[in-house]
C-alpha cells in the first residue's frame, strides 16, 4: 500500500467513525478515535456485508459499508456497557 493509498484508508476511517459516533451517541471520539472505530467498522461491516452477499463497491460504499460496521460496533460496545 502506497501513502495515498494509506491516507485515503485512514480518511475514510475517520468519516466512518465520525458519522457512527454521531448516529449513535449525538457526537464524534475526536479525529484518533474516529480512526480506530471507522478502521475496526470497515473490518466488521465488510464481514457482514460479505454475510449477506451484499457488494458496496467505490469510495461513497467503502464509506457506507466502514460506518455501518461502526455503527454495530458502537451498538455492540453500549450493550456491553450497559450489562
Amino acid at each position: 500500500m502506497n501513502i495515498i493509498g494509506l491516507l485515503i484508508y485512514l480518511a475514510i476511517g475517520a468519516v466512518a467513525g465520525w458519522l457512527a459516533g454521531t448516529l449513535m451517541k449525538g457526537g464524534g471520539f475526536g479525529l484518533l478515535g474516529n480512526i480506530v472505530v471507522g478502521i475496526i467498522g470497515a473490518v466488521i461491516g465488510g464481514f457482514l456485508f460479505g454475510l449477506l452477499g451484499l457488494s458496496a463497491g467505490g469510495l461513497v460504499g467503502s464509506i457506507v459499508t466502514a460506518t455501518v460496521g461502526a455503527v454495530v460496533l458502537l451498538f455492540l460496545v453500549g450493550l456491553i456497557k450497559k450489562a
